[in-house]
């Protein structure tokens, strides 16, 4: 059972979380994997963290081996695929990730309504 981390609290004591949804694939350029990297450091950091991958993002969780999907499941972080984004690409017969889950819009309606959470679209 992996271990969850701490949520850090906000200015009125309650928890943050964020919510950060990425549209870009791997391959988008020499940054495009910062955004990842920063979503594992905030759940390092202690708080409670969301990735939502969308449009091109999806393509970050094709594969059993993905190093940067790994690394947010190793944070405590929960990686959702858009199951629109996904069918779009013809990535339903596709292996993905075991760490990422299919989710739709509901999904990311739900988490931004949420108090003290912070979306960050990338």
């Amino acid at each position: 059972m992996d271990a969850q981390p701490a949520h850090s609290p906000g200015a009125d004591g309650n928890s943050v979380s964020y919510f950060l949804i990425e549209s870009k694939g791997n391959w988008a350029g020499p940054n495009a994997g910062t955004f990842l990297r920063d979503a594992a450091a905030l759940a390092d950091a202690g708080h409670r963290v969301r990735v939502y991958l969308v449009e091109d993002g999806v393509l970050s969780a094709v594969g059993t081996r993905t190093p940067e999907i790994d690394r947010l499941a190793e944070a405590g972080v929960e990686v959702l695929v858009d199951d629109f984004s996904a069918a779009q690409r013809a990535l339903g017969g596709t292996k993905l990730s075991p760490h990422v889950k299919l989710a739709g819009m509901e999904t990311v309606a739900a988490a931004l309504a949420e108090d003290d959470c912070r979306g960050v679209w990338h």
